[in-house]
């Protein structure tokens, strides 16, 4: 199924090999990593990606997942959404790839109720509490990675003993402050289409909301990032409504770690400068108080 799926914004799988112990996928080179890299590396190994090129990233990611959705003839949900899984070519155009837990979805079925996995900071709600899938789970996850594409930021800042930062939680606050240009990577300066910004930042929002049906689809993302249809209206949740204090302790956070200042924040249990190498999770990390390995054995 995956070597059948052809499109200019996914990865292809040329062959694999299964031999005795070798159990080998071989897919297209991709020159420069992942878009975690580019964005999250150490300074060596990061990219200087302008305006225009995440622009075009981000709507490349879109137009991928409207294939995966929408327009192939096997629709697929791919689950694993996240900044590690789009790789860039040498001309820094996205492919999605890793398809290992990506589900099938039959026509007359409405959603999946399946085994919860995914990366956590990535996954919809819906699906992370409940497992319940649609393909809007992934338009959750790729407003996710839009956020991170504007910002340059990580999506999830752990602190040793204190609450985590969430990027989500700092834009839906910003949105409330009007102040939504200032999650702009500060690293572009004013190199940057203010218009585009705006509806990057605002899409991500859409794409986000814990309604999974508020949340548009892949098609509608890439239209509006396109320019070519108007951004829906961002329906307010009381989950966005955040104190002041929060704001500041979010813009502290954030400008420290641009500035290389904090050595031991986390993100995802790995370094800052490789997220790349966080791994996906299952429910039982996520949950380990509610959920023992013997009922997942059974599930499995």
């Amino acid at each position: 199924m995956i070597s059948a799926l052809q499109h200019p914004y996914l990865v292809k799988l040329y062959g694999c090999c299964v031999e005795g112990n070798q159990l080998l996928l071989i897919y297209e080179f991709m020159d420069n990593n992942s878009l975690a890299r580019a964005l999250f590396g150490s300074k060596e190994l990061q990219l200087k990606l302008d305006w225009p090129t995440r622009h075009k990233i981000c709507i490349g990611i879109a137009r991928g997942l409207a294939f995966l959705h929408e327009e192939s003839r096997l629709k697929i949900v791919h689950r694993d959404i996240k900044a590690t899984n789009v790789l860039l070519d040498k001309d820094l155009n996205p492919k999605i790839s890793d398809f290992g837990l990506a589900k099938l979805v039959e026509e007359d079925n409405t959603h999946i109720s399946t085994r919860i996995a995914g990366t956590y900071g990535y996954m919809a709600p819906e699906y992370a509490m409940h497992g319940y899938l649609t393909d809007k789970a992934d338009v959750y996850s790729f407003g996710i990675v839009a956020l991170e594409i504007v910002s340059g930021r990580v999506n999830t800042i752990h602190r040793a003993k204190e609450e985590a930062i969430y990027l989500l939680d700092w834009a839906r606050l910003l949105k409330e402050k009007g102040e939504l240009l200032e999650l702009v990577d500060r690293r572009l300066g004013s190199n940057f289409d203010k218009e585009e910004a705006m509806v990057m930042i605002q899409v991500a929002l859409l794409c986000t909301n814990v309604t999974p049906a508020l949340r548009p689809t892949m098609s509608s993302v890439v239209s509006m990032l396109e320019g070519k249809s108007v951004v829906e209206e961002i329906v307010s949740e009381s989950s966005e409504v955040l104190d002041e204090k929060k704001l500041e302790v979010m813009r502290m956070l954030y400008n420290q770690l641009e500035d290389n200042k904090m050595t031991e924040i986390q993100e995802q249990g790995t370094s800052v400068d490789e997220p790349w190498a966080a791994a996906s999770t299952s429910a039982s990390d996520l949950y380990p108080l509610h959920l023992d390995s013997s009922y997942w054995n059974k599930r499995d």
